[in-house]
């Protein structure tokens, strides 16, 4: 017999003989109406009534993607190599259907027929360079707390990289004047 049918047996049994919920849920650490759901399935259907059920719904009244559809779709991915957008397109104007991308979706991964393929796509960088040091600098400014801003500045050529922290944000705070 498994512990956790045990367990509820032995609540049900404890709360026949005192006829007391109350003690039995102070002492197992149980709520009154998981104590009352327990007795109930005892009564209903004895040993078998304290076996875990499943909380999954038998039918799904919203239910969007039927066994028909699910044919249509895998056929146009299997035989036409769409992907999801374009099957949702012939599904609109070609057989009067509407599904959302995330339904037609979930149907292409879940079936183990027709899988997704992604091409691998290449990132290009675009870095700016520049031959002769100080022709182009790139300059940036960050609050960093209130009063206190750091000023950042990298060069196109050497790719040095100068930072300065100051008091104020304005033209005059990074530029040092001298007074004459």
């Amino acid at each position: 017999m498994d512990s956790d049918i045990r367990r509820r047996l032995l609540w049900v049994q404890l709360c026949q003989r005192t006829g007391n919920a109350g003690l039995v849920c102070r002492r197992f650490g149980v709520s009154r109406p998981t104590l009352r759901k327990w007795i109930r399935r005892f009564h209903e259907a004895g040993e078998a009534g304290l076996l875990s059920h499943s909380r999954r719904p038998v039918r799904s009244p919203n239910r969007r993607v039927f066994e028909k559809e699910r044919r249509l779709i895998l056929s146009l991915r299997t035989e036409r190599k769409l992907g999801a957008r374009r099957i949702q397109n012939e599904l609109r104007c070609h057989h009067d259907l509407r599904l959302s991308l995330d339904s037609i979706h979930k149907t292409l991964v879940s079936s183990q027929d027709a899988p997704l393929a992604r091409p691998a796509r290449q990132k290009t960088r675009h870095r700016y360079v520049r031959l002769i040091p100080g022709d182009r600098v790139q300059l940036d400014t960050c609050k960093m707390a209130p009063g206190c801003y750091q000023y950042t500045a990298v060069d196109d050529c050497t790719r040095y990289r100068v930072l300065a922290v100051f008091r104020r944000r304005t033209v005059a705070g990074p530029i040092q004047l001298e007074r004459t």
